[in-house]
């Protein structure tokens, strides 16, 4: 039976506060649940909620599509795609609930499932955004459409909100899996990297792979023969969700320690013990998850000498929490916000100091 969920479209009042705003020249802070706060540098402005813009626009299973409005709880449209035997497969962090579709569309964090079946990006076709000279903008749609030779829609997902205010999102989904099962192998790091690269030369229908406190925990999905066969083939104990769950919301033990939190992009062969401090690896091994008083520059060092890159997660650990891009690459950062924001009003140096 078919959810009904809050709506409401709140745009017009959305679209006065960023002219009020731009008459003024003040900036904005926007945020929605503010869940992901903590990523970034933060930002002293008057606050533009997008929590009362909210309830899906337009779902039909049939065409794999969902079209929600920002402010609308990530948990609401899952439970909704759930109920159709439906997912958003990128598995963004609901944060127990407090996560919108507008916050994750324009952090672009994805969860475990990311190297086997993509990343938010991956699925977003098209949004809806209120631009800096508060004209309420329409890229993408219901199919993949590139604007001006550029697939807006996409640059925005993971924009922190820089480019303008997201006011309304549209997904691809898919089927839920026929069949999932949980295993948990316990293994060295360097062992469970071995493992998986051989899993990777088989086949094995693997979309979860994350080692932790000496165990490597596997999540097996796809048809009911294959994850059958597959686990089988891999030995070791059964395990629940309940790891996948935490993991997906940051509520691990790991997580809890004090210490700054960094995520480390890095190839799959980088050791754990090159890390300067405690490391959770996730996605097969392509993302490390440190705690360590290191200093930033001594994090990004050992990740540029292992060939990846490092970015804080932890508010405050450092003035630059993104990784520093090239001057060519900030240089298109700067052109594209000055197309669409060219007052400065959205988001003020919340990915870096001075776009």
């Amino acid at each position: 039976m078919r959810r009904e969920l809050d709506s409401m479209d709140d745009s017009a009042a959305l679209i006065a506060q960023v002219e009020a705003a731009r008459a003024a020249r003040t900036p904005l802070r926007i945020r929605g649940g503010d869940s992901k706060a903590f990523i970034g540098r933060p930002v002293d402005a008057p606050e533009i909620d997008t929590r009362r813009h909210r309830g899906i626009v337009q779902y039909d299973p049939t065409e794999l599509v969902v079209t929600a409005r920002a402010g609308t709880p990530l948990a609401d449209v899952e439970a909704v795609l759930d109920e159709a035997g439906q997912m958003l497969p990128f598995e963004a962090p609901a944060f127990g609930g407090a996560a919108t579709m507008g916050g994750m569309f324009a952090t672009g964090v994805s969860g475990a499932r990311r190297p086997w079946v993509g990343a938010v990006r991956d699925f977003a076709l098209g949004c809806r955004v209120i631009s800096g000279e508060a004209r309420h903008l329409r890229f993408g749609g219901e199919v993949m459409k590139n604007v001006a030779g550029y697939d807006v829609s996409r640059l925005m997902v993971g924009s922190f909100g820089c480019l303008g205010l997201v006011t309304e999102v549209s997904f691809k989904v898919l089927p839920k899996p026929r069949a999932s099962r949980y295993v948990a192998l316990e293994l060295t790091p360097d062992a469970a990297r071995e493992r998986l690269t051989a899993w990777r030369r088989t086949g094995l229908p693997v979309t979860g792979a994350c080692h932790a406190d000496g165990v490597l925990q596997v999540r097996l999905e796809g048809g009911v023969g294959s994850v059958r066969g597959a686990r089988e083939a891999i030995g070791g104990a059964d395990a629940d969700e309940t790891f996948w769950t935490q993991l997906r919301d940051f509520t691990l033990p790991f997580f809890a320690d004090a210490r700054p939190l960094w995520r480390l992009s890095l190839p799959v062969a980088a050791p754990n013990s090159a890390l300067p401090g405690d490391a959770l690896l996730d996605w097969g091994g392509a993302q490390r998850w440190l705690k360590t008083e290191a200093d930033a520059s001594e994090v990004r060092r050992i990740a540029r000498e292992l060939g990846g890159h490092a970015s804080a997660f932890t508010l405050g650990a450092t003035d630059t929490p993104f990784q520093p891009l090239p001057d060519p690459l900030m240089q298109l950062h700067r052109r594209l916000k000055a197309q669409l924001d060219p007052l400065g009003i959205f988001n003020p140096g919340r990915m870096y100091a001075d776009l």
